[in-house]
């Protein structure tokens, strides 16, 4: 028979687990593209299915060997909710989206899928490999990414918010705790918790479960907005607002600043953000914000004010192109001193932990 789970609160770093039992425009290309008319529609779909299967880039970090010793941050998705290419831009007669069409292509650092970060860094039995998000197509994420890494275990979730991005791939988890572990403890705010309980009701309650039936394992965890420790490395969440009222974390740790998903960063997070290296900051579109995320011109702007080392924008819609946008901001370097460029899926980054 399938049991229940404990639910477990995380306490400040310095207090033990409580477990209780569960309760009842800056930029000269932003303009318009050009409108064409797609006439070979079998070309078209035939780099659909390649992309498919190969969405890394040649060259850079990608693939690249990292010694057993080294720390990284390994960028499982970049892309909006709906990921890219857009079925909608695809199958248009009309006109060719060029971000999308050209994310079709086989190693094009334009196909994106739900916003995820890895962090791997080593411990005495192994490498520890700490997911931020398992959103909708964390699957297809993984099916690429886990084995060009050699990533085989997941060794907790943290969950910065409670959209589907963030949370519609708990289930597929399932592999994970039926063929390789146990179970997969999921970090999560209350108000977050609180959701799953309704769109996840079967895996926050497994008694609902039909005995013999294959559901993902987890542990809740709730976190407050205090630092919390997850397998000896220390989290600290970074409040922000992701449209007006709704709460959504980023997290610090080490010196890497980790927010895919605001619209607006309190006054009090600030403080929080002092001598950051490597600052992962959403940026949705390259003329302006929606209402609930940084737009390119207002990430920016927090850029100047955080002052980080380097930082790496995440979370881009198909407006975003990756190279002609890149083009622009390597220039702030020379004319700011801003090392600022998109990030994209399976960029793999060395850091010190």
């Amino acid at each position: 028979m399938v049991m229940p789970l404990a639910l477990g609160f995380v306490r400040p770093v310095s207090a033990p687990w409580i477990r209780l039992s569960r309760p009842a425009n800056p930029f000269p290309f932003c303009r318009k593209y050009p409108i064409s008319v797609s006439r070979n529609r079998s070309s078209r779909l035939n780099r659909i299915l390649q992309a498919s299967l190969h969405s890394s880039s040649v060259g850079d970090s990608v693939g690249a060997q990292v010694s057993v010793d080294q720390s990284e941050i390994i960028f499982i998705g970049t892309g909006t909710s709906e990921g890219i290419p857009r079925v909608s831009c695809l199958t248009n007669p009309n006109k060719t989206c060029p971000v999308c069409s050209k994310a079709t292509e086989p190693g094009n650092k334009n196909r994106r899928l739900n916003t995820s970060l890895l962090v791997r860094f080593p411990k005495p039995s192994g490498k520890c490999n700490i997911l931020i998000d398992a959103g909708k197509f964390f699957y297809h994420s993984a099916l690429r990414w886990f084995p060009t890494y050699g990533i085989r275990t997941i060794d907790a979730v943290i969950i910065t918010h409670s959209h589907a991005d963030a949370i519609g791939g708990l289930d597929d988890l399932r592999d994970w705790t039926n063929n390789v572990q146990p179970s997969v403890p999921i970090y999560t705010a209350q108000r977050d918790f609180e959701v799953m309980k309704k769109t996840h009701y079967y895996l926050v309650d497994t008694s609902e479960v039909i005995p013999g039936a294959a559901v993902s394992a987890l542990q809740f965890k709730i976190i407050q907005e205090e630092p919390f420790i997850v397998h000896d490395l220390q989290f600290t969440p970074l409040p922000v607002w992701h449209g007006q009222g709704y709460r959504s974390l980023g997290f610090r740790f080490g010196n890497i600043c980790y927010i895919s998903d605001a619209s607006e960063i309190p006054e009090d997070t600030y403080p929080l953000l002092k001598n950051c290296e490597i600052l992962i900051l959403d940026a949705l579109r390259p003329d302006r914000s929606s209402s609930t995320h940084f737009g390119l011109p207002k990430a920016l702007e927090e850029v100047r004010k955080i002052r980080p080392k380097r930082t790496l924008f995440t979370g881009m819609m198909h407006l975003m192109d990756h190279d002609k946008v890149n083009e622009e901001l390597i220039k702030l370097k020379e004319s700011e001193g801003l090392d600022v460029q998109l990030s994209y899926d399976g960029l793999r980054v060395p850091v010190t932990l």
